[in-house]
């Protein structure tokens, strides 16, 4: 297969580390990653020639406009998450003026990562995501209003991963895989209560299986395609009894954990939620359809069950 002219950015975070891995292990494409510190690279980036670190800002990719007009395909995984300023500069102005700096006749995609939490169960954008959302959720949800605007451009691969998984000694740890351990120590609590929910999970390591895919198949139309990244929905009912399962915990009876409930204890513990919490916890089904995982594009799935989850962050099974 024909070397393509890859720019990255985002290879610094947990999802960049696996996508640079694979593809520096699996491809012979000319790589260009840029990151703000290359210190932070965990990866063996000098494993083969044609990987290129360029230290650099989002915030000042106009200075990388000639290498631009030459890239193949741009995959765009770069966030700030805090600081409302460099939140909405990163996320919008910055990604769309990459995006425009390519070329159109030379560059075959746009790969860039959003998040599935600015969606409704129907893969429409979800207007609360955009009024009552986090900065970082209000920025991927303003910044996808606009890609739907761009013109002369090339293709562009939205994908939008629900809650990811991911991290070792060797790759950052993604937010939901620091906090499975502490799951795993409540779950002789946990397996006494049933909620009304259900979510899908994806592994970094099956996001890099599917951006190594799209990369080797260029879309057919020149209109935007949207891609949910997960696992098959599973209920919080399941997804306890599989990890008790796991465990070696046994449920005798559970308390039906409401919505009532959960504002009690909320109450109770002086907890503070905002506003975009409080209405995750009542929206409660983030499910998505036509979702992708690596068994939908004929591959094997590194973690596609909660045993699996509990074995990658580490929880053994006895």
């Amino acid at each position: 297969m024909n070397s393509k002219k890859i720019f990255i950015t985002g290879a610094s975070g947990c999802i960049g580390h696996y996508m640079a891995e694979t593809l520096i292990q699996q491809t012979n494409h000319e790589l260009y990653l840029l990151v703000r510190n290359p210190d932070k690279l965990k990866f063996d980036w000098q494993a083969r020639d044609g990987v290129n670190i360029i230290k650099g800002d989002m915030r000042e990719i106009d200075r990388h406009a000639e290498l631009l007009q030459t890239i193949d395909v741009a995959i765009l995984a770069a966030t700030a998450w805090g600081g409302t300023q460099e939140v909405f500069d990163v996320n919008v102005n910055k990604t769309l003026r990459l995006i425009q700096l390519l070329s159109p006749q030379t560059c075959q995609q746009v790969i860039y990562f959003s998040t599935a939490s600015i969606l409704g169960q129907d893969n429409q954008l979800l207007k609360e995501a955009g009024e009552i959302g986090t900065d970082y959720i209000r920025s991927k949800y303003d910044c996808m209003v606009q890609l739907s605007n761009l013109t002369n451009v090339p293709p562009i691969t939205a994908l939008y991963p629900t809650l990811v998984l991911g991290g070792d000694a060797n790759k950052p740890v993604s937010h939901l895989s620091s906090g499975v351990p502490q799951v795993a120590r409540w779950i002789n609590l946990i397996r006494w209560f049933k909620a009304d929910g259900s979510f899908h999970f994806i592994h970094g390591a099956d996001i890099a299986k599917i951006v190594h895919y799209l990369v080797d198949r260029p879309p057919a139309s020149p209109e935007k395609q949207d891609l949910v990244l997960g696992t098959p929905p599973i209920t919080a009912n399941e997804a306890v009894e599989q990890a008790c399962e796991y465990l070696h915990k046994k449920i005798w009876f559970r308390i039906t954990l409401s919505p009532q409930l959960a504002e009690f204890f909320i109450w109770l513990f002086r907890i503070q939620v905002a506003a975009w919490d409080r209405f995750c916890i009542s929206y409660r089904h983030f499910t998505y359809q036509n979702y992708i995982n690596p068994e939908i594009i004929g591959q094997q799935s590194y973690c596609g069950t909660i045993a699996d989850m509990l074995k990658t962050s580490g929880i053994k099974d006895s």
